[in-house]
């Protein structure tokens, strides 16, 4: 699978509120991966070969650094995307995988399985994000730092063995209230400002010591694993174009960013296995 095609294939039938067509599915049933991220919630649908069909993106604020805070707002939240997904592909989707970041406590574990099932989802899964994104990349060896609204996860991988799995409260929120703070502008107001392309030369200077202590507490894992030279970085919150140099510079590893990088933890979460 061509990752970077498939990123960019995905990324248009979310903002064309398309659907890929339908004599190139496979046969068999579709599969969902439910992203609840802390600024966006991302569902993904794909064909049994893996290849997106579909999918929809919803800014909210239902979930914190993955701890459920309005259970019944997810819900609803998640039930009208798959409404709506399902009036696009003129099919039911039954079926769908979801997503932590490592280590958060196993009661918000089943709050996020629970908001699944009650949009009348089976639940397939559950994954740790970073051990998603890695699926969807196809990496056996590596790093993989998935650095999301909340939270910052980051999974070892070798030989296709996930040999640790860390989770920091650090990531986009973070950036957005030191951006709030230097300028003495709302959080509403920083936020926008933050997703403005053309404002990211001057909001990357101000929030950049955050990144900075995101690459730190990378580092300080790796420490323990000198072995893994390459560090693969997704998630909405690195999507600024020197987040990269900052993380190689700090690490002393080979960075590898994809295109769309949050739309990668999704895709990774709807590749679970057994779509029977």
């Amino acid at each position: 699978m061509n990752t970077e095609l498939t990123l960019r294939e995905f990324a248009g039938l979310i903002r064309f509120r398309s659907v890929a067509p339908i004599e190139q599915w496979a046969d068999g049933p579709l599969k969902v991966g439910v992203d609840l991220g802390t600024a966006n919630l991302v569902l993904a649908v794909l064909d049994v070969q893996n290849r997106p069909v579909a999918g929809i993106t919803h800014r909210s604020s239902v979930v914190r650094d993955g701890i459920v805070v309005d259970y019944m707002g997810a819900v609803h939240a998640v039930r009208n995307m798959k409404d709506e997904l399902e009036e696009r592909i003129g099919r039911k989707l039954t079926r769908a995988a979801a997503a932590i970041p490592p280590g958060i406590h196993p009661g918000s574990s089943r709050a996020i399985g629970n908001i699944v099932e009650a949009a009348d989802f089976e639940l397939a899964e559950i994954v740790d994000e970073p051990t998603a994104a890695a699926r969807f990349l196809g990496l056996s060896d590596g790093a993989v730092v998935d650095v999301g609204g909340g939270t910052t996860g980051i999974s070892v991988l070798r030989d296709g063995e996930v040999l640790a799995s860390f989770d920091e409260a650090t990531g986009g929120t973070h950036m957005t209230l030191v951006l709030a703070g230097a300028k003495r502008i709302s959080f509403a107001e920083a936020e926008a400002e933050k997703l403005d392309s053309d404002s990211e030369r001057d909001v990357f200077a101000l929030v950049r010591p955050v990144v900075d202590k995101m690459a730190s507490i990378v580092n300080s894992v790796l420490v323990d694993y000198p072995e893994i030279i390459t560090i693969h970085v997704v998630g909405g919150a690195c999507a600024f174009s020197e987040f990269k140099d900052v993380f190689a510079n700090q690490t002393g590893k080979q960075v590898v960013k994809p295109a769309e990088p949050l739309l990668v933890t999704p895709l990774g979460i709807a590749m679970y296995p057994g779509a029977a």
